[in-house]
């Protein structure tokens, strides 16, 4: 018996190994407890995971609501093939799919909550022949306001925002402010050998003997009073001239005595 035994187990587990069975099952997942503001959107997230291949023209979604007060059970969405949003009840036009099948979501919107949308919600899927499994159940709770918690995610991703901003138009800032000073000092260089070009028309005092200014004289002949042409001299021949006048009254003089 020890031995038949024996060989049954082995051969269940070489059957499982070999994927011959395979344990069926849905599985839920929900993201459990959430909380909204009254007035606003929700999403009330749900997916799913299924030992049978996904087959879109088979798999059936349903979403249910059980309100906090004793009270019937009542549909809030349906899914099968396409979305059949509720024709009547508390849901109906507040409640859009925002899921996808092949992407194993079953995800649904309600829109401008309630205080009355307090309660449970509950996500079936059945993706036969997988069909039996658990079930995922969100609990929400409408508020007035949002809590301290959500405001402070609130602020921080405001402020983050706000500060990734400033810190990028700072760097645009510096980046513009050094492409100037590289802009400057560039022209700075080009200017500088500029300033140190001579002007080849300009030429050193010493020789522009050229540009002095001439002088012009008036000689009045002394024998008959009648006035000379009159006679140009540059600054350099009265100069040279002058010390021969000189000499030539010395000597008269010097014949006056005599």
């Amino acid at each position: 018996m020890c031995v038949k035994g024996l060989y049954f187990l082995t051969v269940l587990s070489g059957l499982a190994a070999s994927g011959v069975l395979q344990v069926s099952g849905m599985h839920i997942y929900t993201s459990g407890d959430m909380e909204a503001v009254n007035g606003t959107d929700v999403r009330l997230k749900c997916t799913f995971q299924s030992s049978a291949t996904i087959n879109p023209n088979a798999i059936v979604i349903s979403w249910s609501f059980r309100p906090l007060k004793p009270g019937r059970e009542e549909s809030v969405f349906h899914y099968q093939q396409r979305p059949y949003p509720p024709v009547e009840g508390i849901f109906r036009k507040r409640v859009s799919w925002a899921g996808d099948v092949m992407g194993r979501d079953a995800s649904i919107i309600l829109q401008q909550v309630k205080f009355t949308y307090n309660g449970t919600y509950i996500c079936q899927v059945k993706n036969p022949p997988d069909v039996h499994g658990t079930v995922g159940e969100i609990r929400l709770r409408v508020v007035t306001t949002a809590s301290f918690s959500e405001l402070l995610l609130l602020a921080l991703a405001i402020g983050g925002g706000i500060a990734a901003v400033v810190i990028l138009l700072i760097i645009i800032m510096s980046c513009r402010r050094c492409k100037k000073r590289r802009q400057r000092e560039h022209e700075g260089n080009e200017e500088a050998p500029r300033k140190e070009r001579k002007d080849p028309t300009v030429c050193h005092p010493s020789r522009a003997i050229h540009l002095y200014m001439s002088q012009t004289s008036i000689e009045i002949d002394s024998s008959d009073g009648m006035i000379s042409d009159p006679s140009t001299k540059s600054m350099s021949s009265s100069e040279e001239e002058g010390p021969s006048s000189d000499e030539e009254e010395e000597e008269d003089d010097s014949d006056w005595k005599m």
